[in-house]
């Protein structure tokens, strides 16, 4: 059996955490126009903390992925295989994500939708292929 999902929640990333467990996908944009995941204190642009939280709309397209058929930690085991996605945004942030979508599915470009799942104590984000 899986362990529950472990995340370390602080006051930078807490917005990101609570939108997940509301389905929604949250991520910081600066001032400056650039928008980054995951959570900092500073912008990784111009350093600025004049940055707010927005709601992503959900799409985007993979740009890179990998599949796992060897479990390297015991928690993963009864998952592969499993596969490991970098998701871009369409408001520009990236993220490493799981697709869920058979793994023969997936390609470089495809379009994605935010469809989270749920951890016994914590909602992840992951997307299903799609727009």
């Amino acid at each position: 059996m899986n362990a529950p999902v472990q995340v370390d929640i602080d006051d930078v990333n807490r917005p990101y955490w609570e939108g997940l467990n509301e389905g929604q996908l949250k991520y910081q944009s600066c001032s400056c126009g650039h928008r980054w995941l995951p959570a900092r204190k500073c912008c990784p642009a111009c350093l600025s903390d004049q940055w707010s939280w927005c709601t992503a709309a959900g799409t985007g397209t993979i740009r890179s992925w990998v599949v796992y058929h060897v479990a390297y930690h015991p928690d993963f085991k009864d998952r592969v295989p499993y596969n490991v996605a970098i998701v871009r945004l369409d408001e520009g942030p990236q993220l490493i994500t799981n697709i869920n979508a058979p793994n023969d599915q997936l390609s470089v470009g495809a379009l994605v939708r935010f469809s989270p799942t749920r951890g016994a104590e914590q909602a992840l984000a992951a997307f299903s292929l799609g727009p």
